[in-house]
């Protein structure tokens, strides 16, 4: 059964009605840039009430590997996912952290770049000149249909919502799917009804 990662989480609240709503992992965005920034010392605070068995990952864009390793240790984070530009190379220095390295896809996808990458999973997201992540909109679901050529697991994002995330499961077959905008009422601030709502669809 696919895996669900509810990301931008910036509240307590939040956190818990992903988990009771029976969500397997919950996302931290440690980038300024974004609405759903939150500062790592509350995501410590978070991190520290929730159970242990919700996977906890943290979102870093282009960050310096030391300010990574400091937050993902003070909170206590299982996986780290990098969205911006980083290098394989980089994304080989964390070892004993599971890493998600993020494409965002535009127009075409590139097998041999991502074979550069080894790293425990591939996040698939929408191309936005402006925005690292977190548009709301969806990339054209064909360019995955080498997903078989993919020997990772595959984490599918952008513009999912309880209208389309049945096609995404039928056409894309993720491993997991990682939601957003369309389960908030405003950026970083979700609305629990839609959680709910959207993880019935799912499980």
């Amino acid at each position: 059964m696919v895996r669900v990662k509810i990301c931008g989480i910036t509240n307590l609240e939040d956190a818990l009605a992903a988990f009771f709503s029976g969500a397997d992992a919950i996302g931290f965005v440690f980038y300024k840039k974004s609405p759903r920034y939150i500062d790592p010392i509350k995501a410590r605070n978070i991190s520290r009430i929730l159970p242990k068995k919700i996977i906890k990952v943290g979102v870093f864009v282009d960050e310096k590997e030391g300010k990574i390793r400091g937050i993902s240790k003070m909170c206590a984070l299982d996986m780290l996912q990098f969205h911006g530009s980083e290098s394989p190379e980089f994304c080989s220095r964390f070892k004993g952290y599971k890493i998600i390295k993020a494409f965002r896809i535009e127009d075409k996808l590139e097998l041999a770049k991502l074979k550069k990458y080894k790293t425990f999973a591939y996040l698939f997201d929408t191309f936005s000149k402006y925005k690292a992540g977190g548009t709301g909109r969806k990339f054209d679901w064909n360019l995955l249909r080498e997903k078989s050529r993919i020997k990772r697991p595959v984490f599918l994002s952008g513009g999912l919502n309880i209208r389309n995330i049945k096609s995404a499961l039928r056409e894309v077959n993720p491993d997991w799917v990682d939601v957003s905008s369309s389960i908030e009422y405003k950026p970083g601030k979700n609305d629990h009804r839609k959680i709910r709502n959207f993880m019935r669809v799912i499980k």
